[in-house]
């Protein structure tokens, strides 16, 4: 190590640019994970299975996952209008829950038709994807604030591009993180003295998310106390609305009115804030509270410690702060509809005070409380980039065979409902059923495919659990409480069509848990399908 020191005396910035380039490494392989053969990134969307008979037909020809036994988010509506933009068709009035509400924040349904040249499906896959893309251009742009010259900076920006809101954003597909990086380009540009520019910039992001318009309080202090300067401020105010307020005009004029204009987004002054202090609180005070109610106290935290360092720290020069001020006034007027629930939303809808919070507050240890606990919600960003269990199985091999092109159909294992839905830690990931059970091993082809089949099976108490192909078993055997079994079928003819699995075991499923209320028998772990190719071919040894 002694050898070393000379050089990085020679580049002393080159360990905190390691870092920043690190984080972004780490960035992408979170992403990765949520990688699902044959259906992309799709999971990010949050499709829910229970509306997917009202999805618009461009959407339910393509293979796509849907989250079982839920309604979905946002983010299913959106994708939709970017793979239709076509306002006034009839099926996306049906697919996506009052479009004349949803329509307010056509921006990034627009970006994604775009990129994709018009083609639904490219459209579906690229506005699955935004998040990553924003991302990246927004840690690059963040450099302007946080350079690569001190472990500070990296710190604070490291801070921002995990925190809780860009990765609640990322998760669910959501307008918040591409609309935090506009209003940072707006506050660049303004911080630059191309105020006019800053003014088209922050107007066209209102098309993202109507909240967006508060950012042009980076516009709000003229140069001088004159006259003129005052009549710039206030066109550039002018700038900033129009594009919104001709867009709602349009939709009123196609949609008519909308049957949701978002009221319980706001209400009285600090009256949902209180209200979920005291929910949280309360829900802490209980003697086994969940897990995610620790994460919302971290995210009050935060959000307080943000809100209270602006009121008290006021500095009306600084652009940045001006924006601060606005969504800081915004967040005492949050209802219930924001707050509510995990993941709160709060973290998001106020993304740009976090930002700002992370420029403003001053360097220097004496500083540090008060930078951790405004960014103390970041113990819970993990929680959300938890990568999906891959629907419980992973698809190997001949990339040729795991999927029909003409059909985008995958060579794919179907859970029937004995199954809970997929878990996942970062070293494996498991599935439970609740007793005996089936699975559904799927060859799209016309043909018959070999695949080895590999898994390992899991109780929690002694049982005896065995496989069944029709009437042959094809594996049995008495577990042990906590044992793992490994269980590898080689070379396997996959006829085509389904080919049905029967789990059985000699006992119900049992409660292990008091803070768990499903009834577990045993899970499958790691199921791997390695396709190995074309049954009249002869494999290689494997």
């Amino acid at each position: 190590m002694a050898s070393l020191k000379p050089f990085f005396q020679r580049y002393p910035q080159l360990p905190t640019r390691l870092a920043y380039a690190a984080t972004v490494g780490l960035f992408l392989w979170v992403c990765a994970q949520f990688y699902l053969p044959g259906k992309g990134f799709t999971y990010l969307i949050m499709f829910g299975d229970r509306d997917s008979a009202r999805f618009i037909p461009q959407l339910r020809a393509v293979n796509h996952y849907e989250l079982l036994d839920s309604p979905g988010y946002d983010g299913a509506h959106y994708a939709q209008i970017a793979m239709q933009p076509h306002l006034s068709d009839p099926a996306l009035k049906q697919g996506v829950d009052n479009l004349a509400y949803r329509a307010r924040r056509i921006l990034f349904c627009w970006t994604a038709y775009a990129l994709a040249l018009g083609d639904p499906v490219r459209a579906m896959n690229i506005y699955s994807i935004q998040n990553m893309g924003c991302w990246l251009l927004l840690g690059w742009l963040l450099l302007r604030w946080f350079p690569a010259v001190s472990w500070g900076n990296f710190l604070r920006w490291f801070c921002v591009m995990f925190s809780y809101g860009i990765c609640f954003s990322l998760r669910g597909s959501l307008v918040d993180g591409p609309s935090l990086l506009l209003i940072a380009c707006g506050v660049a540009l303004a911080e630059k003295k191309r105020p006019w520019l800053s003014a088209i910039v922050l107007g066209i992001s209102a098309l993202g998310k109507e909240t967006n318009i508060l950012g042009g309080a980076a516009l709000a202090r003229p140069e001088t106390n004159s006259l003129r300067d005052w009549l710039k401020v206030v066109l550039r105010a002018v700038i900033i609305l129009l594009p919104m307020v001709l867009w709602l005009m349009l939709i009123r004029q196609w949609l008519g009115p909308s049957n949701d204009l978002g009221l319980r987004n706001f209400t009285l002054p600090l009256a949902s804030y209180f209200e979920r202090w005291r929910d949280t609180l309360a829900a802490l005070s209980k003697d086994h509270p969940d897990y995610f109610e620790w994460y919302n106290l971290c995210m009050l935290v935060s959000l307080t410690t943000q809100f209270l360092f602006f009121a008290l720290r006021p500095r009306w020069a600084n652009p940045w702060w001006r924006v601060a001020a606005a969504f800081s006034i915004m967040m005492i007027f949050l209802g219930q509809a924001v707050w509510e629930g995990y993941p709160s939303a709060a973290s998001r809808v106020l993304l740009p005070m976090t930002l700002a919070f992370n420029i403003l507050v001053p360097r220097g240890r004496r500083w540090w409380a008060v930078l951790i606990m405004g960014n103390l919600a970041i113990l819970a960003s993990p929680d959300m980039l938890r990568a999906p269990g891959r629907d419980g199985y992973q698809l190997e091999g001949d990339r040729n065979l795991r999927m029909v092109v003409e059909t985008g159909r995958t060579v794919e294992a179907v859970f029937d409902d004995k199954w809970y839905p997929p878990e996942r830690s970062r070293l494996e990931y498991w599935r439970w059923s609740n007793g005996p059970s089936t699975l559904v091993l799927r060859n799209p082809h016309p043909f018959p495919i070999l695949v080895t089949v590999s898994f390992g099976i899991r109780a929690k108490d002694a049982r005896t659990v065995g496989l069944w192909q029709g009437t042959y078993a094809r594996w049995e055997r008495k577990l042990a409480p906590g044992e793992t079994r490994d269980v590898k079928v080689r070379n396997m003819r996959l006829e085509p069509g389904d080919t049905l699995w029967r789990f059985q075991t000699d006992l119900p499923g049992i409660f292990p848990d008091t803070d768990d209320p499903r009834r577990l028998a045993f899970s499958l772990r790691d199921l791997k399908i390695l396709i190995i190719g074309k049954a009249d071919v002869i494999p290689a040894a494997r």
